[in-house]
């Protein structure tokens, strides 16, 4: 049976990779709802507008709203579909985007309820990458200490000396 850390890693990076993906795609089309479009396509004009820098190195509203919605997206779906490090690695990159989204939210001065998903959504990629960096505990009897490469168990654990009794 799988460890209770394992299946909230996996039902973390599921949900948060599903959550991505429908972001991101909602930032580089109009099928899944246009007035979510026309609103994201909205909020990149006022993050250029108040980044007066983006503008000068030559990227627009339509090119950062893109890249982003692009990154979730392949971030979101590394996290959902492909096992071991790359989703740590997809997990950090959507921890940065979340971090510049809050930044840009802040920049323009909206409300809290505007961006109040960003930082739910920042709260659990940071729960899950911790979660996920912890060492995996071996069980008791499986721990060993190597000592001049021979394997010996570790001294807690270690049977009583001759002639002396354990006591607990």
């Amino acid at each position: 049976m799988a460890s209770p850390r394992t299946v909230t890693i996996v039902a973390l990076s599921v949900a948060l990779g599903l959550f991505f993906v429908f972001m991101g795609t909602i930032k580089l089309t109009p099928r899944l709802s246009k007035d979510a479009y026309n609103e994201m396509k909205r909020a990149y004009k006022s993050y250029v507008r108040a980044l007066p820098i983006l503008k000068k190195m030559g990227v627009s509203s339509i090119l950062l709203r893109k890249s982003i919605g692009a990154l979730e997206v392949a971030c979101g779906i590394i996290m959902t579909l492909v096992p071991g490090r790359p989703k740590d690695v997809a997990n950090f990159f959507l921890l940065l985007l979340v971090l510049a989204v809050l930044f840009f939210h802040q920049l323009v001065g909206d409300p809290l309820k505007r961006y109040a998903h960003a930082l739910v959504f920042g709260i659990l990629l940071t729960c899950r990458l911790l979660i996920a960096r912890q060492p995996e505990e071996q069980p008791p009897e499986k721990r060993i200490l190597l000592v001049n490469g021979d394997e010996q168990p570790l001294a807690h654990e270690a049977a009583p000396e001759k002639g002396k009794v354990k006591v607990s």
